[in-house]
């Protein structure tokens, strides 16, 4: 007790602070997102992510490289898909030659040893911008599962290492390892957004595929029949369960500063790995602030990854991946 405990004595300098932190960020905690567009020489901007680009399958090389001489070792992968190719059931989304399936392909010819997952959902393929079929004013989960399956099958087919199916339909999980195993792709590992809510926080990403649902009489307006309801908690233990036995090998915790409770409840109570991701919502603001001159860019940066692994994270999906393996050299 104190005086003769005083707890600042372990605060004095930087020497013992970092003697006895509890938390370090290497790049062996980051899963970078990606964002791959048609064309050639194309790095376009995204104007509600400041620094953060849309690549060409050329450009694409070059950033996969780029990522690699820094330590990260593990992408996701997002497609835009051009309008004309969007249909009610995104059967686009399982061409053999289709640019998710080649940018897959591109980024394992660069440089093999990169793990690679996809993002595996309907929205950048639909014309409504849902994640599932839409019926008769519904999104419909059984046939989207099969939908979902045949995508992950030709994801793959092409050389991915993980499929991360984001859409929330109920049953996808056993349906995508069940066409998996039937296929012969039994290492081809399934990283599950488990705990994905209906947040306010995806704007950003929206825009840089071009995937917000649309704003039709009788189409559902946003996602809420299938993301969860961002007031609950023990719900998001119940679907996390239901996926690890389905078979999910990682679940994903999403999106991430307002969900640190949820982190911190699923990593104690299962013994799988724990992703987060940092969605651009949460990017764009600190962008926008820092540009504003209302805070220190990397400071706050540091302190958000920091609390996301400190919550329970074993995995980091973030747009910060490159700016924060820059700083921590």
């Amino acid at each position: 007790m104190f005086p003769i405990r005083r707890n600042r004595r372990l605060r004095t300098n930087e020497a013992i602070r970092s003697l006895v932190r509890e938390t370090y960020i290497t790049p062996n905690d980051f899963l970078v997102p990606l964002f791959i567009v048609e064309g050639k020489g194309v790095k376009e901007e995204i104007a509600s992510m400041p620094n953060y680009y849309r690549f060409s399958l050329d450009l694409l090389k070059e950033e996969v490289k780029t990522l690699w001489n820094l330590g990260l070792k593990s992408v996701l992968l997002f497609v835009k898909v051009d309008d004309n190719l969007k249909d009610n059931k995104g059967t686009e989304a399982w061409n053999t030659n289709g640019l998710m399936q080649r940018a897959i392909k591109t980024v394992k010819d660069v440089c093999p040893e990169m793990l690679v997952m996809t993002d595996v959902a309907l929205d950048p393929y639909s014309t409504y911008g849902h994640d599932g079929i839409v019926e008769n004013g519904k999104i419909i989960n059984d046939a989207t599962v099969e939908a979902l399956a045949e995508m992950s099958l030709s994801h793959a087919e092409a050389g991915a290492n993980f499929v991360a199916p984001s859409d929330m339909m109920d049953g996808r999980i056993i349906g995508i390892r069940e066409a998996l195993d039937q296929s012969n792709f039994i290492d081809t590992g399934i990283m599950s957004y488990s705990a994905k809510y209906a947040s306010a926080f995806y704007g950003p990403f929206r825009d840089a595929l071009d995937s917000a649902p649309v704003d039709l009489v009788d189409i559902p307006k946003d996602k809420k029949t299938y993301q969860m309801d961002f007031a609950n908690r023990d719900e998001a233990i119940k679907e996390t369960e239901m996926d690890i036995n389905e078979g999910a090998d990682m679940v994903m915790v999403k999106p991430g500063l307002c969900y640190l409770d949820i982190v911190r409840d699923i990593k104690n109570t299962f013994n799988v790995p724990v992703a987060v991701y940092q969605v651009s919502g949460e990017y764009a603001m600190l962008k926008a602030a820092a540009e504003k001159g209302w805070l220190d860019h990397d400071a706050v940066m540091m302190e958000q990854v920091t609390s996301i692994k400190r919550a329970g994270a074993d995995i980091i999906a973030s747009y910060f991946a490159k700016d924060v393996v820059k700083l921590i050299g």
